[in-house]
């Protein structure tokens, strides 16, 4: 009997090998990336599919900027659905039959400090003056040195994947099931209980943890483009981390070891889930049919 695996899927395995994102190279990279979960399933373990969104979240913020003369722009969270959806449907059209797709929502604090200090960089870049066009519609937009200016958002901590047990209800009739594409859609708890989308972005990594809690995975995948983590990446002696406890990938991490807009997020969400029993995998999609096993990756236990 397999396993209940969680697959996290990166940028790269949404987009083309040069980041482009056109239509066809979305398609086909998902097609390629559905091979390797269909390996895993083949092995028969219980799949569930959670991924990124951060390209196509940038191509509909540039239509929102392009035409915001002409159609008012959509807020953020309503990119976060729709992006769910259509790169849920890619899936399920790579996956064939017993899959499904939640658009899923993710709770976070509207009192989390990220609001009050937006960090996360999307979308693309625009010249000074562009910047101070979209400050007037509210947008905070900061400089990038010898790049241009750039929109930030705040990125909040996740803290409940609202729509799990639509998925566990799902996984249990037999389905694959795709929750939580790009973190998850951030809304929050009014005063009345009711519930509001906001101006922010869930990082990706960090909801999987949660998300495979919920889902009640044995195994979280975090599929990226290297083989495993490192410590040393960039140096003349990088060394790769196979098997490793909680405690001494928490050490290297608290060392600074790991960027904090690359592998960083992935440690840390390896971290969240081996720290409560499970245990997490970093490697690279080829990899991913193995990952179960423990002989590929960055192997995280508590």
């Amino acid at each position: 009997m397999g396993e209940r695996v969680l697959v996290a899927l990166g940028g790269n395995a949404m987009t083309g090998p040069d980041g482009s994102a056109s239509p066809g190279d979305q398609r086909r990279a998902v097609e390629g990336a559905m091979a390797h979960v269909t390996a895993l399933i083949g092995r028969g373990h219980q799949v569930t599919v959670t991924h990124g969104n951060g390209p196509q979240v940038g191509n509909l913020l540039l239509k929102n900027q392009l035409a915001a003369d002409v159609v008012p722009p959509v807020p953020l969270d309503w990119c976060g659905a729709q992006t769910q959806a259509t790169i849920g449907t890619l899936i399920l059209n790579a996956l064939g039959e017993r899959a499904a797709v939640v658009v899923t929502r993710t709770l976070v604090d509207a009192a989390d400090p990220a609001f009050g200090h937006p960090v996360k960089p999307i979308g693309r870049y625009f010249d000074a003056a562009q910047a101070r066009r979209f400050e007037r519609l509210g947008q905070t937009w900061r400089e990038f040195p010898g790049r241009g200016w750039r929109r930030v958002v705040a990125s909040p901590e996740p803290l409940e994947i609202l729509d799990a047990p639509a998925a566990l209800a799902l996984m249990a009739a037999g389905y694959t099931v795709v929750v939580a594409g790009g973190g998850g859609v951030p809304v929050v708890r009014r005063p009345d209980g009711t519930l509001a989308g906001v101006e922010a972005v869930v990082d990706k990594d960090a909801a999987a943890a949660v998300l495979a809690r919920a889902v009640r995975a044995d195994v979280l995948i975090i599929a990226t483009d290297v083989p495993a983590a490192v410590v040393g990446f960039g140096t003349a002696d990088p060394r790769p981390i196979g098997r490793i406890t909680a405690a001494e990938l928490g050490r290297l991490h608290a060392a600074g070891h790991f960027a904090g807009g690359s592998m960083g997020p992935k440690v840390a969400a390896a971290l969240r889930f081996a720290v409560s029993g499970g245990r997490a995998v970093i490697t690279s999609l080829e990899h991913i049919g193995e990952a179960p096993s423990g002989r590929v990756g960055t192997v995280v236990e508590g």
